[in-house]
């Protein structure tokens, strides 16, 4: 028997391809199965600092309604601070797609509670549980929710503040802020806690506005409008946005 396969001929050029409805292989390139499936390596339209403080009567949640696309200023109107029901607000920072995908699951628990009709409600300690093992099981899988949460509420009349990482690390305090707040704000609000521990809701708001000036004046990628969260036992009120009071006087004199 004789071969019919021709020695002194080039091999084909498509030799491994293409195949109708798959990829091409072509001479030269590895073969073998190809995995489509990817992590996220970095956070695309990303929200910035998020300042929380308790009060002697409940607790405020503040922060800015800028998306930035990179360092564009992209978005101007994301909202980040939610009411989860009348007793617990969520504020959250980093990727704001991830903070819409873990919103929308926070909304349906919170109907399925509703639909329960047993008389009982989410506690904010319960949301900070949850998010926790949420935010390290999906660590875990080495594709972490890019997002640092701030749960506030009032847990049996008690103020409540907790923070949750992209790791699922977690604590709770009095002062909590994520993001560049994290470095600016939170001395800003532990000295101011130290001198009187128990601030009243006018005093942590004068105190919040504080903060959220410094950032604007010190984070690239703040914004000057922004919302505060403020829970107490008569309920929840979002307002804003609110513009931060510039004063750019002294700008000259900084090197």
């Amino acid at each position: 028997m004789f071969s019919t396969y021709d020695t002194f001929s080039a091999p084909s050029f498509w030799q491994n391809g293409p195949a109708p409805g798959a990829l091409y292989n072509l001479p030269g390139s590895q073969t073998g199965v190809v995995h489509l499936s990817q992590r996220s390596q970095a956070p695309v339209t990303t929200a910035t600092s998020i300042v929380a403080i308790a009060f002697n009567k409940g607790v405020l949640i503040a922060g800015d309604m800028l998306g930035s696309y990179g360092s564009l200023a992209r978005f101007r109107n994301c909202p980040r601070i939610i009411k989860v029901n009348d007793n617990v607000i969520l504020g959250a920072g980093g990727d704001y797609a991830d903070f819409q995908y873990v919103k929308d699951f926070i909304e349906q628990k919170v109907i399925d509670e509703q639909c329960l009709d047993d008389g009982f409600m989410m506690k904010p300690k319960s949301l900070y549980c949850w998010l926790t093992r949420v935010m390290y099981n999906r660590r875990s899988k080495f594709d972490p929710l890019w997002n640092n949460f701030v749960v506030g509420g009032l847990q049996d009349g008690v103020p409540f503040l907790g923070t949750i990482d992209k790791l699922g690390t977690s604590y709770e305090d009095k002062t909590i802020c994520t993001g560049y707040g994290a470095y600016m704000a939170t001395p800003l609000l532990r000295d101011a806690m130290e001198k009187n521990p128990n601030p009243s809701e006018q005093e942590a708001r004068d105190l919040v506005n504080k903060c959220m000036e410094v950032l604007y004046y010190r984070d690239a990628r703040s914004f000057p409008k922004y919302q505060i969260a403020v829970l107490t036992a008569e309920g929840v009120s979002i307002e804003g946005p609110v513009e931060v009071k510039q004063n750019w006087n002294l700008a000259h004199m900084i090197h």
